[in-house]
């Protein structure tokens, strides 16, 4: 047998592989937030593009929540306005609403639209004023006890999804901009991890994927653990095994399982074609939250 035909022999070994999972989440709603070096980095952003089309082609229906920041960061600095962060939330005075708005609904999000458009699927961009998708009420934070007002940060009240069914039901891939409305009708930017999870708890979603920077949940040898059930996350935490800027990631994983999401994955975005590596594959790559007793 020549190299050509082992080849072809490999790539149809992986298809197969990936048949049971495909039949497993056939018209199951799958929420991807998408963020990190996957947004800047073009082969990246060419790879998560490819990714969300192909699990639609195969009967999924993936619905994408993005963020924003780097461009909203570069607006920012075009108009000579200062960026300002407590407690990692970006304080959002009336002009920094203005052109966070802009920038999410008005470039970021029909960006992504385009590309999933040019790669042959039917995308639809989205931002929670949009049939108010997202309801939402101001945000406050706290420093040192101290309640702060960081401007326009909402906090999600209520997700209406009938939008969201429509689309995914039909043959679009739905892309959501965090931005949320209260009911004066003003705006205000949201945390879009946040989002997603609002998002997939509103929908029962049967995944809910975030793509970061980081390999996955490390234990204290710095191997990433493949599955961390839920009722364990707390022991976790406890013995320092997950710390710092991962527990609020973890503990907000561990809220969208209580209500309904199926499994929660956190992946490395920095590799190519992440989302299908973790789908369609045993092992995956990355970390997976869940309540399941088996975890296939």
């Amino acid at each position: 047998m020549d190299s050509y035909t082992e080849g072809l022999i490999k790539k149809a070994g992986i298809l197969v592989e990936a048949l049971p999972y495909i039949q497993k989440l056939y018209k199951k709603t799958i929420v991807i937030k998408y963020g990190g070096n996957a947004m800047i980095n073009d082969e990246l952003k060419k790879s998560v593009i490819e990714d969300v089309v192909l699990l639609k082609f195969v009967g999924l229906n993936p619905v994408l929540v993005h963020g924003g920041g780097p461009d909203i960061s570069n607006a920012l600095k075009t108009y000579h306005v200062e960026s300002k962060f407590i407690n990692g939330l970006r304080v959002t005075d009336e002009d920094t609403m203005h052109i966070a708005q802009m920038v999410l609904v008005g470039k970021t999000n029909k960006e992504i639209v385009s590309l999933l458009n040019a790669k042959g699927g039917k995308a639809i961009g989205l931002c929670g004023l949009d049939g108010k998708l997202i309801e939402c009420k101001k945000l406050y934070t706290y420093v040192d006890g101290k309640k702060e007002d960081i401007g326009f940060v909402g906090e999600v009240e209520k997700i209406n999804t009938k939008v969201i069914k429509l689309l995914t039901d039909d043959e679009y891939i739905p892309v959501i901009a965090p931005v949320g409305v209260d009911g004066n009708g003003q705006s205000y930017n949201i945390n879009a991890d946040t989002v997603a999870a609002e998002v997939a708890k509103a929908l029962k979603a049967e995944k809910l994927i975030y793509l970061t920077d980081v390999d996955g949940v490390k234990d204290k040898e710095g191997e990433v653990m493949p599955v961390i059930p839920t009722d364990e996350v707390d022991g976790y935490i406890e013995k320092g095994v997950i710390s710092g800027g991962m527990i609020p990631k973890i503990l907000s994983c561990k809220d969208a399982v209580s209500h309904g999401v199926k499994r929660v994955h956190i992946i490395d975005g920095r590799i190519l074609h992440s989302i299908l590596l973790e789908i369609f594959t045993k092992k995956g790559i990355g970390t997976m939250i869940t309540a399941d007793e088996f975890h296939d």
